[in-house]
């Protein structure tokens, strides 16, 4: 199998901008190697995947429980604390049976649509954010958008899972918030560090892996907090014989039996995984429509049209929201939160490409490569979200899939996207988008997840 020599591949690591450029890896491999070859990072020896077909192969063959990849620093850092596994990092039966609790609520779009009221609620305070934001400067420049939809997406899964507020939209963000925040983003950084570590570097140079324990340490405790908070309220209810019912997250999740330390570690889990999701894809999402206005105009009207004389959309409302959905596919597959995921076949050898690859290997689908490909998309770098409303279009159904497929698909895909056609539909309706005036260009970069690689700034002009 083809693939760089280690020293190289390092090589390629440590040059201009390092970690950061490993998306752009994918497409430079894909060009050099074709669309399967193999590389080490650190002691990690990885096998490429860059073409449709072939992922697809893949994941045909990854059978009832896959094993999505073996997050070595994250599960370290469990067993050192003693923690439980969570549905990122579990796997085998006891994924399986956290996985088809979660699916239940989280996958069914009728379980799903009961959570517009409660994400509209935190939609509303992101609008009277923004206002009050945007009439800080005379030309309404809003700068660094994505932290604040960072906050937003925080305050979303949040009031999912714990079915209350805990302040991210309020005019002075509470200081534990601000601490969890920072510790989910100092963590995503250390943990492709970590994970190029050997274990008994951890001694010589032990700053990298003691950061990112502590981040995880709050992460832990941040979310035990609430969770604590929820449940003893239930039970003063119970106490005063009042009955007690709920329809969020860590309500099922704690009446299904799951030990204490599992519903900990999944809460965490999920909160962390759905903050990255809507503060990445709706800053995007502001930054494309900001320089293509006749694409935010029309789907300005679009959403105009279905609401009528209403201002505030439903789940329901999308289904009749055919561009809202384009653009929205159109964005993830620019800019993949995840820009490759990865599965480790545990059981078998398997077949991919002509290529026989052992049991236990790594294996990276090069997601960002497949939707950057122009034999699989038109003009694949710009923004053409009306690709997508055409069915005849013939690329292949795995050349994007930024959500995953299969079993191991992200369980919040449907709660996350509800957030983010809701959220971008007011914004639209409040606010005309434009492009930030000094004309600066963003583009992605990857830090664990793909992120914006400077600051978003955008001007909202109320309407």
């Amino acid at each position: 199998m083809p693939g760089p020599s280690t020293l190289n591949f390092i090589w390629d690591l440590l040059g201009k901008r390092g970690l950061s450029r490993l998306h752009e890896l994918q497409v430079e491999g894909r060009r050099r190697f074709g669309p399967v070859w193999k590389a080490s990072f650190g002691p990690i020896l990885t096998v490429h995947v860059a073409e449709p077909e072939l992922i697809e192969q893949v994941l045909r063959q990854e059978g009832h429980t896959p094993v999505r990849s073996d997050i070595s620093s994250w599960k370290d850092y469990r067993k050192l604390r003693g923690h439980g596994y969570g549905l990122l990092t579990a796997y085998g039966e006891e994924w399986q049976k956290v996985r088809s609790l979660l699916a239940k609520h989280m996958l069914r779009p009728k379980s799903v649509e009961m959570y517009d009221s409660t994400l509209n609620s935190v939609v509303t305070d992101l609008i009277t954010k923004l206002k009050l934001r945007q009439q800080q400067n005379a030309d309404g420049l809003v700068t660094d958008i994505a932290q604040e939809f960072y906050r937003f997406g925080l305050e979303g899964v949040s009031s999912v899972l714990f079915e209350s507020r805990i302040g991210c939209l309020d005019p002075v963000v509470p200081v534990e918030t601000e601490r969890f925040i920072s510790s989910i983003n100092t963590m995503f950084v250390m943990t492709l560090l970590t994970m190029a570590m050997p274990a008994w570097l951890h001694r010589l140079v032990p700053k990298p892996w003691d950061t990112f324990c502590q981040c995880w340490d709050y992460m832990f405790q941040f979310a035990k907090g609430h969770i604590d908070q929820r449940l003893k309220e239930e039970e003063e209810k119970l106490a005063r014989g009042e009955e007690v019912e709920g329809r969020y997250l860590t309500y099922f999740l704690s009446r299904a039996g799951m030990p204490m330390k599992s519903v900990y570690s999944n809460v965490t889990e999920l909160l962390l995984a759905g903050v990255d999701t809507i503060s990445s894809s709706l800053s995007w999402s502001l930054y494309e429509l900001s320089r293509h206005p006749d694409v935010q105009s029309a789907l300005r009207s679009e959403v105009m049209k279905v609401l009528g004389d209403r201002k505030i959309p439903t789940a329901a409302d999308v289904a009749a929201m055919p561009l809202m959905k384009a653009v929205i596919k159109e964005i993830t597959r620019l800019y993949p939160v995840i820009p490759g995921n990865a599965r480790v076949i545990t059981d078998r050898n398997i077949t991919v490409g002509g290529y026989l690859i052992p049991k236990k290997t790594l294996i990276t689908l090069c997601h960002y490569a497949t939707s950057r490909d122009p034999a699989q998309f038109s003009d694949p770098d710009s923004f053409i979200p009306q690709r997508w409303l055409n069915r005849d279009d013939g690329n292949h159904p795995y050349a994007s899939v930024p959500f995953g497929v299969g079993k191991r698909s992200c369980v919040g895909r449907r709660i996350a996207e509800l957030e983010l056609y809701l959220a971008l539909s007011r914004i639209l309706l409040h606010f005309d988008i434009k492009p930030d005036p000094s004309g600066a260009e963003v583009r992605p970069m990857t830090r664990t997840l793909l992120v914006p690689d400077r600051e978003i700034n955008l001007q909202f002009i109320e309407r």
